[in-house]
């Protein structure tokens, strides 16, 4: 772990809102204040927040809010998601304004593209934005993996600052952690959850997991752990979170995921159980059961 701007537990926020699909601005409030007290900054409107599904203007808002929340103590990453590009620099430039630290940026994903496509993508919206970017690889819902030799390439643009990398490849993971720890420009954040402490451990920045959400301190406790050289302790927090992963994860798509995740949410007192259009709640059975599994006394 470098010790550089960018590092340390990323958390994806969800994106809570009324039950009439309205940001709740004061669930965002209370959720970016619990991720301060544990040192945790928030990646707002990533795959986690249902980025595509958040219109412009709670997407302003949802900024707004989080920066103000922050009181400084923490760095706030505005996620960028659609197909217009022109809209997307419009909305990039706009966040950048309101206080967000970092652009985090994922391919346009309508249209299946080139590699030379997608490193003209990035290399247009780092020359046309007004603040920093980072590359955001999800082949779970883009369908294309950017390579890892155009991240490289892209790695020695000014504005580029680094790469949030969800895909489940432990031989590319390891590619891309091999150059870029002996980077200071440029930060390497896992996106994939189960990897955290290795990832750590082999030189990552930083960890980007959505179970973060709802214990920070796991993952907090695994990076203070790898940078003590406590890797018997990382490793047994690393079991922890993955255990509450598993609760709302496993055997749920995605997108059910993300309710069941909204679930736990509730239960904990930080946000409301309601999703965005296309997705849905899960059944008010299944909802029950799933919070009776919540193991609170860990």
């Amino acid at each position: 772990m470098k010790n550089g701007k960018y590092g340390g537990v990323v958390v994806p926020m969800v994106t809570p809102v009324t039950d009439d699909g309205h940001l709740d601005v004061a669930s965002v409030e209370r959720i970016v204040r619990f991720f301060a007290d544990n040192k945790v900054a928030p990646l707002l409107m990533g795959t986690t927040g249902e980025g595509p599904s958040v219109s412009a203007e709670d997407g302003l808002r949802f900024v707004e809010t989080a920066v103000k929340a922050a009181e400084g103590r923490i760095l706030i990453y505005a996620g960028l998601t659609g197909n217009c590009v022109s809209s997307q620099i419009r909305q990039a430039d706009a966040y950048t304004r309101l206080g967000a630290d970092v652009i985090v940026a994922t391919l346009p994903s309508y249209y299946a593209l080139t590699e030379a496509q997608m490193e003209a993508y990035y290399l247009h919206l780092a020359d046309s934005i007004t603040g920093p970017l980072m590359i955001y690889n999800i082949t779970s819902t883009t369908h294309m993996s950017i390579p890892v030799e155009v991240v490289e390439r892209l790695s020695h643009h000014p504005k580029i600052v680094g790469l949030k990398d969800s895909e489940r490849d432990p031989e590319r993971l390891q590619q891309l952690i091999g150059w870029t720890k002996q980077r200071s420009d440029f930060a390497y954040f896992c996106g994939w959850a189960a990897q955290a402490a290795h990832s750590l451990i082999a030189g990552g920045d930083g960890i980007v997991p959505s179970t973060g959400n709802f214990a920070p301190d796991r993952y907090q406790g695994i990076c203070e752990a790898v940078a003590s050289g406590d890797q018997e302790r990382a490793f047994r927090l690393q079991e922890e979170a993955d255990r509450l992963g598993r609760i709302y994860q496993q055997g749920r798509t995605l997108g059910e995921s993300l309710a069941a995740l909204k679930v736990i949410m509730n239960a904990k007192g930080l946000c409301g159980k309601a999703v965005l259009p296309p997705l849905g709640r899960l059944g008010s059975e299944e909802e029950k059961q799933l919070v009776s599994l919540l193991p609170w006394k860990d």
